[in-house]
């Protein structure tokens, strides 16, 4: 983590165990600290709560407290693009969004400011430099690796940033914040996305763009009407729960058309798929595929990777070919590239098909 010289470091403080224990490891490291808080969105993300957070742990941790508001760039972001999203039937990632075009942007913005060599947060992952290329990698905890989240990073972040908990276990990270004596010791992770702590995204999509979605039609696979939806925002690839369809056997969404409101249903067989395209690609570890890689890939955070077969396909598009079926991968999803612990970029879904 220290690349020479101990510098200013500007730290995105949100006053939970993570930024607090990063801050005090930087402290122990010599580094002259700044907590900066994002205001992005009140009730949630740098909502007044978090800031009073974040500023009872700066004050614990002797150092200087920002916060920076940056609630309309997180709106047209992160909720103007969720909402999008939604709208055109894709299921999108707000976080890989938000840490790409918001939260990141935000703190390397606050370092200039500030004068700061580095910036720096509590995700659990690790920036290496090789051959002039500063590489993404794992969290040495695979349970709470966060580099799905921040394959998006371009170079220019990255060279400038530092993961302090990248090398630790979360059980270590209580540890320390706990014989520190740190009040964020035993504060509870937050699981929820940011701006959904209900979850209720239909009832956010209706707030925030100001429309419904109506009810439409659940078809069969072969396009016949066998019930009603209520509005196909409600539903992603995969789902099963929530339906209230009864048609005698487990029955999942398979498919949505949201030009015609549509909800595809079928059974488990019909969500396993071969090949995926991706778009708006990010390369870490190069700057391009020249030709056919072998790599590992998620189509979802939560999933164990797979073997791939990769081939960059247009200046931004690459096609991916997994070794066995893939379940449920959903158009607006990342799909992230790995070789061994090194994430060598991803894209987003948009495009899967059976081969």
């Amino acid at each position: 983590m220290d690349r020479g010289a101990r510098p200013r470091v500007v730290l995105g403080m949100s006053g939970g165990v993570d930024s607090t224990a990063a801050a005090w490891l930087l402290l122990e490291e010599g580094y002259d600290v700044t907590g900066v808080t994002l205001r992005l969105y009140d009730g949630g993300c740098g909502g007044e709560d978090a800031v009073q957070r974040a500023a009872q742990a700066c004050d614990q941790l002797g150092i200087p407290h920002r916060v920076a508001a940056d609630e309309e760039r997180f709106s047209r972001e992160v909720l103007d693009y969720f909402a999008a999203s939604y709208r055109a039937g894709l299921t999108p990632n707000p976080c890989v969004r938000c840490n790409r075009t918001v939260k990141f942007p935000g703190l390397l913005e606050a370092a200039d400011r500030e004068g700061a060599r580095y910036l720096a947060t509590g995700h659990y992952a690790r920036v290496r430099e090789m051959g002039g290329r500063f590489l993404l990698q794992r969290g040495a905890d695979r349970s709470k690796d966060q580099s799905y989240f921040l394959y998006a990073l371009p170079q220019s972040v990255l060279a400038r940033t530092l993961f302090p908990l990248g090398g630790l276990t979360k059980a270590e990270v209580r540890r320390i914040a706990a014989a520190r004596g740190l009040e964020a010791a035993h504060r509870r992770d937050s699981q929820d996305i940011c701006f959904l702590p209900d979850g209720d995204y239909p009832a956010f999509l209706a707030r925030h763009t100001g429309e419904d979605c109506p009810p439409g039609d659940f078809l069969d696979g072969d396009g016949n009407v066998i019930g009603r939806h209520e509005g196909h925002v409600r539903y992603t690839l995969g789902q099963r729960r929530g339906l209230r369809i009864a048609l005698g056997q487990r029955t999942y969404v398979v498919g949505k058309d949201p030009a015609r409101n549509t909800v595809t249903l079928g059974g488990e067989d019909a969500l396993y798929a071969r090949r995926t395209v991706a778009d708006h690609l990010n390369w870490i570890a190069c700057d391009r595929l020249d030709s056919p890689c072998r790599l590992t890939a998620k189509t979802r955070y939560s999933q164990t990777e797979a073997a791939v077969t990769v081939r960059q396909t247009g200046e931004d598009e690459l096609t991916a070919v997994f070794d066995t079926p893939q379940r449920a991968v959903t158009p607006g999803q990342a799909l992230v590239l790995y070789d061994g612990e090194t994430v060598v970029g991803g894209g987003t879904i948009c495009q899967t098909e059976e081969i």
